[in-house]
């Protein structure tokens, strides 16, 4: 790995000139040095991610129960459940928070004291890597720095970006219908500010150096409290040009790449994953560049795959593998790097990241289905004043099986499209309510007033544990079927997340990849059948034996039942 501080330096020198970074520097490097006296933190191992590696997302309230903090009911419940299955917990942002479910952040710092308190993360730290959201493009309204730039206080009156309402912003590529611009009263008179996201999430001025000194802090406080990973929320929309898109400017790279520097000379053992429901070119752009001595590449060391879902849905809607196949075969990554692999989210079904691997007629069929299938649809604003699909409201459950119409077929074709996820190279990322089949939550909707709560449905633990001890329950088949996928996934060097992958075309209806472990010892051939008909496809050359239910030797010619997923070793 190169030397952290050179990097740091040409960072600084690119956002802000070689004057102010011969300033930054010095301050930078005092705080990394103060940081690793009092965080000695030992150096990360060969290895940072493995096969047994996968990362369960789910808010810190997720489960609940009367008179225990819901903190420690989810240490409860994933210790009980899901030690050996999981090896990470990807934790919403857990942050006192004003809307957005967390992601309008009032204090960085701090717990939600609805959900408990630093000491009750410790437990669930020593099972699991956590990773920990960075909200770090906005702040909420509610927090002290904006009520700091509303009294026209230092530092914070230069915090948030302040445009002229008659600007001509017609370029800023937008993901939502609301009002980029927000007036606000302030002591020194009404102030238009950059809201990207809504009213209530003002976004940060990384401009001004003070605030890129400031996220820097809250990033090692994260490494500090025991986060492994850290994830750079909405990051592509980080830095504001007047003139420009304002997403994936240069200078947005090259914060991040400040970021990967800091933590490579602060805290080397935590990751950095960016998410940006973009297309896929411009979402493994965030992988960045090759670092000189070839050990990896300056940006994040993960990045979401996000055109993943809609393809994985188009598949299974249309009961062809193919355009899947198409895409899946064109993956590569660059050295250290890896793909979060994901099918669900808090946040829906991104739309966007199928432009150019879909059709319009085929995102309009997706869009139309999910309708059909009780989900909302959220849209965003275009440059001509338009508005097109960004995302599906929906559970993952619901958007794969028609609600009115419960079909014995609902839950193997559920788990297959689990088990297509974790068959692919890269860290699976696990949605909370994919582990349990849940259906659209219409109530939760009508209670918050937005469409994704639609999938934020929170669960009370008795009544969720009553539903996976009655063994024929979809809660129980769904929960039991995908702790079986994952056993057998995690014991074998094959799933590694940088080992060998070859897309194969065997069917049109069949996904198959040939995942391969690093050093050779092992070969997994996984097919899935994302049809409601039954396949026979002719194998590779060899003898394969089956790792799931069936562990009988096959050769030559194989048979999938409708939805059928089959892991073999050969």
């Amino acid at each position: 790995m190169t030397d952290p501080f050179a990097r740091l330096h040409a960072h600084l020198r690119f956002l802000y000139g070689e004057k102010r970074a011969a300033t930054l520097l010095p301050i930078v490097r005092a705080r990394i040095e103060a940081f690793r006296r009092e965080h000695p933190f030992p150096p990360p191992p060969a290895e940072r991610l493995t096969a047994r590696d996968a990362v369960l997302i789910t808010y810190g309230d997720q489960f609940q129960e009367a008179e225990r903090p819901p903190l420690q009911t989810l240490t409860r419940f994933l210790s009980r459940r899901l030690e050996g299955l999981v090896s990470g917990v990807h934790l919403l942002p857990f942050f006192p928070y004003s809307s957005d479910d967390g992601f309008s952040v009032i204090d960085y710092t701090q717990v939600n004291p609805a959900f408990g308190n630093w000491e009750d993360l410790r437990p669930l730290r020593a099972r699991f890597r956590l990773m920990f959201d960075a909200v770090i493009n906005h702040i909420s309204v509610q927090s002290a720095w904006f009520q700091g730039f509303l009294r026209d206080e230092a530092p914070w009156r230069d915090f948030f970006i302040t445009v002229e309402p008659d600007t001509d912003l017609s370029r800023v590529v937008r993901p939502r219908t609301s009002p980029l611009l927000t007036p606000f009263e302030t002591t020194a008179g009404r102030k238009w500010v950059w809201t990207t996201f809504s009213a209530d999430q003002v976004d940060l001025n990384y401009a001004n150096p003070e605030v890129l000194l400031a996220i820097s802090d809250v990033l090692l406080f994260y490494a500090a409290q025991g986060a492994d990973i850290i994830r750079l929320d909405a990051i592509a929309y980080l830095w504001k040009e007047i003139g420009t898109s304002c997403i994936h400017l240069p200078q947005t790279h090259r914060v991040v790449k400040f970021f990967r520097a800091l933590l490579d000379a602060a805290a080397p053992h935590v990751l950095l994953i960016t998410e940006t429901n973009v297309p896929h070119e411009e979402n493994i752009s965030y992988f960045g560049d090759l670092l000189p001595d070839g050990s990896g590449t300056d940006e994040a060391q993960l990045v979401y795959q996000f055109p993943l879902a809609p393809l994985t849905l188009h598949a299974f809607q249309t009961g062809s593998a193919e355009r899947l196949t198409d895409w899946a075969a064109a993956l590569h990554t660059p050295p250290g790097g890896t793909f979060f692999n994901f099918i669900a989210s808090h946040d829906g079904i991104g739309v966007r990241p199928a432009e150019g691997l879909l059709t319009p007629q085929e995102i309009a069929a997706l869009v139309e289905n999910a309708l059909a299938h009780g989900g909302r649809v959220s849209y965003k604003t275009n440059a001509d004043g338009s508005q097109s699909p960004y995302e599906l409201n929906i559970t993952l459950f619901d958007a794969l099986n028609d609600p009115a119409r419960p079909s014995p077929l609902d839950v193997p074709r559920f788990l297959t499209s689990q088990a297509l996820m974790l068959a692919l190279a890269g860290v699976p990322g696990i949605y909370v309510h994919s582990l349990f089949g849940s259906s659209n939550c219409q109530e939760c909707v009508e209670r918050e007033g937005h469409a994704r709560a639609i999938n934020r449905q929170k669960f009370h633990l008795e009544r969720l544990e009553a539903g996976l001890a009655q063994e024929d329950s979809r809660t129980a088949q769904v929960f039991n079927g995908y702790a079986h996928l994952l056993r057998v996934r995690r014991e074998h060097p094959a799933f590694h997340p940088f080992g060998g992958q070859e897309v194969l075309r065997l069917h049109p209806a069949v996904f198959a990849v040939l995942r391969t472990a690093p050093r050779g010892e092992e070969r997994i051939l996984c097919l899935h059948n994302v049809s409601a008909r039954p396949v026979e496809i002719a194998l590779p050359t060899g003898t394969w034996r089956g790792l799931l239910a069936e562990k009988a030797p096959y050769q030559a010619h194989l048979r999938l039942a409708p939805y059928q997923t089959r892991w073999m070793q050969g």
